[in-house]
């Protein structure tokens, strides 16, 4: 997932890179860039978080960010500003990311619940 994340960060870059030179893409080209490469690096906070909890709220993080790139894209698209096939591949890519992170956070959160309603010696 580490590379994973990093790939859609890089993928956001790349295209950002083909977006056409005007104020609106400009815009939206920012917002999309600060939320696709925080996948990646909130994803490998999450990896070193200090408790289960602390991995449940970074991977919360996580996936308000990816929403947040794939919101841009069908800004992207809506606007006019960006052909559908160009955006696709990683439409896709965060749809994905979406229901592993979504995934991952129901299964801490599972493993936590279980935790706790384990009687302690």
């Amino acid at each position: 997932m580490k590379r994973r994340t990093k790939a859609f960060g890089l993928g956001i870059m790349s295209l950002k890179r083909s977006l056409p030179r005007s104020m609106e893409a400009s815009v939206i080209a920012h917002q999309m860039i600060r939320s696709g490469t925080s996948v990646g690096a909130n994803y490998r906070a999450a990896c070193l978080a200090k408790s289960r909890a602390d991995f449940i709220s970074k991977m919360g993080i996580v996936l308000e960010e990816v929403d947040e790139t794939h919101y841009w894209m069908e800004v992207l698209v809506e606007g006019g500003l960006c052909p559908p096939q160009t955006v696709a591949e990683l439409m896709r890519e965060a749809a994905e990311l979406t229901s592993v992170v979504a995934a991952s956070i129901i299964t801490a959160r599972e493993h936590q619940k279980a935790r706790s309603t384990t009687p302690q010696p």
